[in-house]
């Protein structure tokens, strides 16, 4: 609960802008290692991970546009440094990043799913750090809690955030922070136990959009509406997004894994009768 770690004359170093590089960064390293061990060409991996980075930041900004009213109803505020240095939508980043990533590993001649498996544990890395952020600087607040870990938030927070000020909090960015350190430790132990390839990081997408979705219903910061869905289902844009992420994933996976089991079954198949 440090939003601003010091100042460099009049200019503060955010707490939040600093975790935010350290997850990048992480993300970047852990990728890297990934790739270079499933045998991915590094200097390409760093080039894509570059362009994953600016476009998961204009991605996060984009989703943010469109679910706050104040940034619909005041267009103009898009360059300003108020939206410049506020966090953003993590789905927003993460659709981005999805996008820029397929056109590039077709350009590169990267392997989709193979790519992809090796930033999946990177991503949840970042998750990690950034939510540490989050709570450093206040924003993305739990609802008002009696349980003994609930958390009282500074008035310092509450100017950089707005977070509520003399009451007990969830304190749902720690919430997802220690859950995703747990999805990244069972991440790195699948990549190297996977059946085939795009297991890891449609696991990765299951297991975050269940963990969101739960995390949701104790969050209790302004996040917005997208065309009146958040008001007609009950349920916040992100729910709404992870659902559609989660099954996606989901049925993906079961084709997948159905087609690799038959894939190895075919093979059987066909030796026998070399054997016989």
């Amino acid at each position: 609960m440090y939003p601003i770690l010091f100042h460099i004359r009049n200019f503060p170093i955010n707490t939040y802008g600093v975790f935010l590089a350290l997850a990048f960064l992480g993300a970047i390293f852990v990728t890297v290692k990934l790739a270079g061990r499933d045998g991915l060409p590094r200097e390409r991996i760093y080039d894509l991970c570059l362009w994953l980075l600016l476009s998961s930041l204009i991605g996060s900004k984009l989703l943010m546009f469109f679910t706050e009213p104040e940034y619909r109803e005041h267009p103009l505020q898009l360059f300003s440094l108020d939206f410049l240095r506020s966090g953003g939508v993590f789905y927003g980043g993460l659709l981005g990043a999805l996008i820029t990533g397929y056109f590039l590993m077709r350009r590169w001649k990267l392997p989709w799913w193979k790519t992809a498996d090796a930033c999946a544990p990177g991503i949840a890395l970042g998750n990690v750090l950034g939510r540490q952020g989050c709570f450093s600087a206040g924003c993305c607040w739990g609802k008002p809690t009696n349980l003994p870990w609930g958390m009282r938030f500074t008035e310092l927070g509450h100017e950089v955030t707005g977070v509520p000020l003399g009451v007990k909090l969830h304190p749902t960015q720690l919430y997802e922070s220690f859950a995703m350190l747990i999805v990244f430790f069972f991440l790195l132990w699948l990549h190297r136990r996977k059946k085939f390839s795009g297991q890891v990081i449609l696991a990765y997408a299951m297991i975050y959009a269940t963990v969101r979705f739960l995390i949701e219903f104790v969050r209790d910061d302004p996040r917005g509406d997208i065309l009146g869905l958040t008001t007609l289902t009950g349920l916040s844009t992100s729910q709404l997004i992870g659902i559609v992420v989660g099954v996606g994933a989901l049925i993906t996976l079961i084709v997948r894994w159905r087609r690799a089991n038959a894939s190895g079954l075919g093979g059987k198949v066909a030796s026998t009768p070399a054997q016989v």
